[in-house]
């Protein structure tokens, strides 16, 4: 890769991590951050709880009756580091992914900072154990220069739980590409407000898969993402976007 390739990536990533931020840490787009609260599992955090806010419900691939995106985060622990999005959150996380495509990342997202997490539901809808990918979380990885071998990555751990209190991990430990079950280093192409790609089928949409059958799990109702906080630097940080179900068990 030219050096001019790495600078653009660099530029965007530190975009999303915070462009125009001042010595507090604070970002122009999302306002601030720095650490997150923690709630318990029993009640939503901020504008997700109990009902849709903007895009958060049903959205593309699914109605208010059987919503297939996040529609709250019952917990979360923000780590140090980049902020972009927090004062918003949960907000920006809600409804349908808005990916920027192979060579840029969005910046509607929620920057995880270095070490933290997020527990995601769905209202009442269930991932189910089905056909392929069950479910599909949606980061702003891109492709350095359009190279498809340069990929900007930022990982972190799946886990998956039916009662938000045992969970089940997709093991995330690689630290070169390819990232196997690490979420965030898969594009994303599908943006509800700018193209017709289906947020929900796995062979277009990008962002990284995830099949229930891989850890021998049947179904679940939460989604749970930790930063790789051994990871550090421009690309050390998850940025998380969007999180879709593919198989959907309805309430």
């Amino acid at each position: 890769m030219t050096d001019r390739t790495w600078l653009t990536a660099l530029f965007l990533a530190a975009c999303v991590g915070g462009c125009g931020s001042d010595d507090s840490g604070s970002d122009s787009k999302a306002g601030g951050g720095g650490h997150g609260s923690v709630t318990s599992l029993g009640g939503a955090a901020g504008a997700g709880s109990g009902g849709s806010s903007g895009a958060g419900g049903g959205g593309a691939g699914g109605d208010e009756s059987c919503p297939r995106f996040v529609k709250s985060s019952p917990s979360h622990q923000f780590g140090p580091g980049q902020s972009a999005g927090q004062l918003q959150f949960p907000a920006p996380i809600l409804g349908p992914p808005r990916g920027a495509g192979s060579s840029q990342g969005s910046l509607d997202v929620v920057a995880l900072g270095n070490g933290g997490q997020v527990t995601l539901a769905f209202g009442q809808t269930r991932i189910a154990d089905g056909p392929g990918p069950d479910f599909i979380v949606f980061e702003n990885a891109f492709f350095a220069g359009g190279d498809p071998e340069q990929v900007f990555a930022e990982l972190a751990t799946v886990e998956v739980s039916a009662d938000g209190q045992s969970w089940t991990a997709f093991p995330c430990t690689a630290s070169a590409a390819p990232y196997g079950a690490c979420a965030g280093w898969h594009p994303v192409h599908a943006n509800a407000a700018e193209n017709s790609i289906d947020p929900l089928d796995p062979a277009v949409a990008g962002g990284d898969a995830y099949d229930l059958a891989a850890i021998g799990v049947a179904e679940a109702r939460f989604v749970r993402i930790t930063d790789r906080a051994d990871l550090e630097g421009m690309n050390g940080v998850f940025d998380l976007d969007a999180v879709g179900i593919v198989n959907a068990a309805c309430p």
